[in-house]
Formats: structure tokens, C-alpha cells, sequence
């Protein structure tokens, strides 16, 4: 049996509670804070048959280790491993949009990411388990419940993944600032995964053999480069966008 986790902030602590309920073993809120989005959470405890228990914020400080916790942090089990991606796929009804993150060890950045991928509708997210950030309190603080969303599913060989990805009939797409393609030129309607690299450093030199294509952002302005899940959100947006279009265009030649 997994061994119970700590995790912290509104975001995380209230989408646990409602996608999750059965999950979470007890609330602990800061006992100074009264305003409405504290009465809130508690008010969804309750409702959800889960304990609330007040206490001081120095508790809160020592069981999150002093990191950002807003008063309120939960105890719950640990998430079940994720369904390999071979399941994911198997069990969707709509072209697949993946996004595979190569080298990204920042848990701030890897939680943005999971935000991102869960407002675009991205189906997984797939990362490499060495020398890469995983889910942690902090990674789901950030991704404010998107880690309970997405899929997230770590690998041991990312080459390999992208390889198995290709047998099942996935493009994948290289994001990368030295491409001769850009963003806006690539069709982006079928199934398809776009992979990312660390900003500044860019995809690994396998990874980025293992693409079908690479494709640019164009940068109009002075900056070079971009926070890795704001080019995943540009990229991805784009992907709905076209597919948007797509279906749009099927429907009036119907």
C-alpha cells in the first residue's frame, strides 16, 4: 500500500476533494484564517464526509516544509501508478494529442506544464524518470489539480516511448528554435505528440532525431527563447485551433 503524501495550497487540496474524495484523509486549515475561500473549503470537507482539522500555522509550516501552503494542506494517499500510455490510447475516442517533456527538472515549470496540457485537453504527459522533475507537493501546488487530471506516465527510455508512439500512428513534433518549418505552417489534425526540451537547452540530441518534424515558434520581438510551458501552451493552442478548423470545415462539406 502506498504510503500516505502531503500535499498543499487551495488548488491542489480542493480538486483532490472533488475528483477524489475517497482519497483524502484529513484537511488541515489554518485556524486564523476566516475568509470566504477558508469557510469554503470547509464547507466542501463537510459535504464530503472528510475531517477538518484546525490548527496553527506553524504546523502547516513544519508538515509542508515551510514551502508556500496558502493555511491549508491535506494528508492523502498516494496516487495509484498511471495507466502506460498504451492504455491511455487505447481507450480514446478523438485523435491523440500527447505532450513529451525531455528534460525538465524544474517542479515549478513541470507543474505549469500539466496546467497547460490539462486546459488544451492534452490526453498525457510524458517524461522521462532520471534526471527529470516527477510529482511532487510542489508540482502539484503549481499545476492548482491538473497532476489529478492529466495522465502523467514517466518512462525509463524516452527514445523507446517515441518509438512505441510511432507504431501506434503518432507524428511527433519537435519544438525547436533552429527548425526551418514554423508552428503556423505544420499541420497539426491528426494524432500527433509535441516534444519539448528545457528552455535554453532545448530536446536532447536523441530525442530530437527520434521527431517525425520540428517546427519553430516564431519570435517577433527581442526576446530568444520562452519558459517551456508557455511554448507548450502556444503550441498546443495552435494544435486546437487547426483541429478546430478542421472539424468545422468537415461539418459544412456534410
Amino acid at each position: 500500500m502506498n504510503e500516505p503524501k502531503i500535499i498543499y495550497g487551495f488548488h491542489a487540496v480542493t480538486s483532490r476533494l472533488r475528483q477524489n474524495t475517497a482519497s483524502v484523509k484529513e484537511v488541515f486549515l489554518d485556524r486564523a484564517r476566516g475568509d470566504r475561500r477558508a469557510r469554503g473549503l470547509a464547507q466542501l470537507a463537510a459535504e464530503r464526509g472528510v475531517r477538518l482539522i484546525m490548527v496553527e500555522g506553524a504546523r502547516l509550516d513544519g508538515m509542508t516544509q515551510h514551502a508556500r501552503h496558502q493555511g491549508v494542506a491535506a494528508r492523502v494517499e498516494a496516487a495509484a501508478p498511471r495507466a502506460d500510455i498504451h492504455a491511455v490510447l487505447d481507450g480514446l475516442g478523438e485523435p491523440a494529442l500527447l505532450l513529451l517533456l525531455d528534460g525538465i527538472t524544474d517542479p515549478h515549470n513541470l507543474g505549469a506544464c500539466l496546467r497547460v496540457a490539462d486546459a488544451m485537453g492534452v490526453h498525457a504527459v510524458i517524461a522521462p524518470k532520471d534526471r527529470a522533475a516527477g510529482i511532487t507537493p510542489v508540482v502539484a501546488k503549481v499545476a492548482s489539480g491538473a497532476a489529478e487530471t492529466v495522465p502523467f506516465i514517466a518512462v525509463t527510455n524516452l527514445a523507446r516511448a517515441m518509438g512505441e508512439l510511432k507504431e501506434r500512428g503518432i507524428w511527433l513534433i519537435g519544438a525547436d528554435d533552429r527548425a526551418e518549418a514554423d508552428l503556423y505552417t505544420a499541420r497539426l489534425q491528426g494524432p500527433l505528440a509535441w516534444v519539448l526540451g528545457a528552455e535554453g537547452e532545448g530536446m536532447r540530441r536523441l530525442t530530437r532525431e527520434h521527431c517525425d518534424e520540428l517546427a519553430r515558434i516564431p519570435m517577433l520581438g527581442t526576446v530568444e527563447s520562452l519558459n517551456v510551458s508557455v511554448s507548450a501552451g502556444i503550441c498546443l493552442a495552435e494544435t486546437r485551433r487547426q483541429r478546430a478548423v478542421q472539424g468545422l470545415a468537415s461539418r459544412r462539406g456534410a
